[in-house]
């Protein structure tokens, strides 16, 4: 039986085991781990899984690595309840749950030779390096990649060596920025992630935006997008993971009118999504 045919055949409400092979702080709220599975996910970039802690709960969390065909995952994890708390104490050697890959990610046909407009806020950054490794994997299949990663301060900073290593490739621009640096080192630009987009030189033709992070950030991003660049909504994707609790559409929490975040997304064209103005609320 095929990879494919046997991900197809695998019961999505059965976890396989995921043991602990790597573990590392990357903020005071954010650790790393890399899992070693049973079978390869098959996951795309921009999809997630629901991580089990056996006995306490299971949570979603987006999926870090680019696509490949053996069995390890890369997540980053934010301790923001019981069970992220749990997960955040386990040591390397522990076993927890994967189900997935969930959800509808990017289509990489949809970048391919085309410039690229990255926005990343905060956690966003996680999914987001899914998609700019998967980028990265297939040189000269792209234009010029812009990427623009906020974050509240820079402790909080997320992928700090690899966000340096990107900046030294020719064809990519990389724009940190902090809200505020709370006295802590910072040489780089303080302010929001919208307030470099005006001076960005972009033609609007050959551009596809990618955005994650909070609901919030969408707003203004799509603001100085249609006013200084009009970039129109066909080319724009936005990730909207919320409030996803099964991952197959059954529970409802991550309902948006008759979409499904864990099922119809999370990654949405937001020119489908103008007709739900509560989703990027």
């Amino acid at each position: 039986m095929s990879g494919a045919a046997a991900r197809l055949e695998r019961d999505p409400y059965l976890p396989q085991r995921g043991r602990i092979v790597e573990k590392s702080a990357l903020t005071a709220r954010e650790t790393y781990f890399r899992l070693e599975l049973e079978h390869p996910l098959g996951h795309g970039p921009g999809q997630f899984v629901m991580v089990t802690v056996f006995g306490v709960g299971e949570s979603a969390i987006s999926i870090t690595c680019g696509p490949h065909g053996e069995a390890w995952i890369e997540l980053v994890v934010r301790r923001a309840g019981s069970v992220t708390g749990v997960l955040h104490g386990l040591e390397v050697g522990a076993i927890v749950g994967v189900r997935g890959p969930f959800g509808h990610g990017f289509d990489l046909e949809e970048f391919r030779g085309r410039d690229l407009l990255l926005v990343a806020g905060g956690l966003g950054l996680v999914p987001m390096r899914s998609l700019i490794l998967s980028v990265m994997a297939e040189p000269g299949r792209f234009g010029r990649m812009t990427l623009i990663a906020g974050a509240r301060t820079p402790a909080e900073t997320l992928f700090r060596d690899e966000l340096e290593a990107w900046r030294e490739r020719a064809d990519t621009q990389i724009i940190e920025t902090v809200d505020r640096t709370e006295h802590q080192p910072w040489d780089g630009r303080v302010g929001l992630v919208t307030e470099p987009i005006p001076r960005l030189e972009l033609d609007a033709a050959k551009t596809r935006v990618a955005l994650i992070g909070p609901p919030v950030m969408y707003k203004f991003v799509l603001l100085e997008l249609a006013t200084h660049h009009a970039i129109p909504a066909e080319s724009i994707f936005v990730d909207l993971e919320r409030r996803m609790r099964c991952g197959i559409g059954k529970c409802g929490h991550c309902q948006i009118n008759q979409l499904y975040c864990c099922r119809d997304g999370p990654v949405f064209r937001y020119a489908e999504l103008t007709r739900y103005p509560e989703a990027l609320r």
